[in-house]
């Protein structure tokens, strides 16, 4: 199902045909790797604010940091679908500064498509974004915005699920028109039941091997953070934290003995 620009329609009907392969980006390097790479979905999310900016929780971003961030990516991203997270406070006041909010994605960061967090109380708002032409991708299981209403990031187990209700928040997402949903930290056997129920494609994350694609965020992935506590859904490919802290540590040593810059690399 070669490609060469990855579209909504495009995502929609690989359910069942390839797996979705998609990637957290904040800014343009990231975006450009991720792209080169030849991810699918590239998702500047609202981890920006843990991974990037450094606080504790995805809560402090704001629209304007996601606007910035979500510019520079627009400008690293070629072929893969750009999509954007709505951050907290974003979709929760009123329905017109949501709609406002998600425009502002499109017109101004050039993304594709924007990400909502949780489930059938978002009806009236995806609903009334689809209606405008913004398409949404939906997201569901562990909501990293709602961590002060559940106490914490709480993996739920599986005999701690209601799969009858779970599945029913799916379908209405499904049925108000979000494309593609995240499942985060879903148990395997509950995440296959709602993918094998949905016809839109569902996006893995913590969530096993039986959804229709996987999400990981770039830093996790690549290991920048040696001393990060490792989440048991990471499988990191690289430990790239640990090669820029040793040419770091490298350069100020030259620096400090006096052998950087040498006369070659001075003018």
């Amino acid at each position: 199902m070669a490609q060469t620009k990855v579209t909504v329609p495009f995502v929609m009907s690989s359910k069942g045909k390839k797996k979705i392969v998609s990637l957290t980006a904040y800014d343009y390097p990231s975006a450009f790797l991720a792209d080169g790479a030849g991810v699918d979905i590239v998702l500047v999310g609202d981890s920006l604010s843990n991974v990037i900016l450094g606080y504790k929780s995805t809560i402090p971003v704001t629209m304007e940091e996601m606007l910035h961030h979500t510019k520079a990516v627009r400008r690293g991203v070629e072929r893969a679908l750009l999509v954007a997270d709505m951050p907290f406070l974003s979709f929760h006041i009123s329905l017109e500064e949501t709609i406002r909010n998600a425009g502002r994605f499109f017109k101004e960061g050039g993304a594709e498509a924007i990400k909502v967090e949780g489930g059938k109380k978002r009806i009236e708002i995806i609903k009334a974004l689809v209606d405008r032409e913004m398409p949404v991708m939906g997201h569901l299981g562990l909501l990293p915005q709602s961590i002060h209403k559940l106490g914490g990031y709480k993996v739920l187990k599986e005999d701690e699920i209601n799969e009858e209700a779970f599945l029913e928040e799916a379908l209405s997402l499904e049925e108000a028109g979000i494309f593609a949903l995240v499942l985060e930290c879903v148990p395997q056997k509950i995440s296959k039941k709602i993918t094998d129920a949905l016809k839109i494609p569902t996006i893995g994350i913590g969530s096993g091997p039986f959804c229709d694609g996987q999400i990981l965020v770039f830093h996790d992935l690549l290991g920048f953070f040696p001393k990060a506590k490792k989440y048991k859904f990471v499988r990191e490919y690289a430990k790239v934290g640990k090669i820029i802290l040793k040419a770091l540590k490298k350069y100020k040593k030259d620096v400090e003995e006096g052998s950087f810059p040498s006369q070659e690399e001075a003018f």
